[in-house]
């Protein structure tokens, strides 16, 4: 299965330029609420989504190291290494536990946050780092986008801007994702559900057996 050097969500060529998204550390916007509120997908009337700023009491589903498009860099040129958290809205969470797919409504949210090797008492491998240092959304909204999914960049904390329909992050969800254009493949407590209730894409499956003849 060639799915090798690919983001968990779109990741933008311009998402790690961003500078530190320090509205995502202030406490008033992160509550200690061991069950977060119902989060319905809200949108401006320019067409932005308002963004779930509570996301980390959400369920956490799994983290990617490095995985990109494209070559990620910082700044000054040099390579940057990235971890990439992964939640989703409780609700969704719970209709996957029982059904295999993703109901409408569906929120996944994609955390950056940079890598670092050197800090503390830690001798070999990576750490996550620092402050938060971009946000993507997966959105299903059945009636509002073709498609039924749409991906957004979060730019503050009020406004989450939508990726054009000809991102690459559309047509490789499209092609490569396990279930519905979700890439379940790499959620390792998801995956086992999926393959017991079926739900598994024909795209996804005929990747697997490309594979395995090679």
């Amino acid at each position: 299965m060639q799915i090798r050097a690919l983001p968990l969500f779109c990741l933008s060529a311009g998402f790690v330029a961003l500078a530190s998204l320090a509205f995502i550390q202030k406490p008033a916007t992160v509550k200690a609420a061991t069950t977060p509120a119902v989060y319905t997908p809200t949108y401006t009337a320019a067409g932005d989504l308002i963004p779930p700023l509570d996301y980390r009491n959400w369920v956490y589903l799994t983290t990617g190291f490095n995985m990109s498009y494209t070559p990620k860099t910082a700044s000054d040129g040099s390579p940057m290494q990235m971890f990439d958290n992964v939640f989703v809205n409780p609700e969704a969470y719970r209709s996957f536990l029982e059904t295999g797919t993703w109901p409408d409504k569906t929120v996944m949210v994609l955390e950056g946050r940079e890598a670092a090797s050197k800090g503390s008492i830690n001798k070999s491998g990576n750490f996550q780092s620092g402050g938060v240092m971009g946000l993507e959304i997966h959105v299903r909204d059945e009636k509002r986008f073709p498609g039924k999914w749409a991906f957004f960049d979060v730019e503050s904390e009020t406004r989450a801007t939508l990726f054009p329909q000809t991102a690459n992050c559309y047509s490789c969800h499209a092609e490569h994702a396990a279930v519905d254009t979700t890439f379940v493949q790499f959620y390792p407590t998801l995956l086992p559900i999926a393959q017991k209730k079926n739900t598994l894409s024909p795209r996804y499956l005929k990747d697997v057996a490309d594979d395995s003849a090679k």
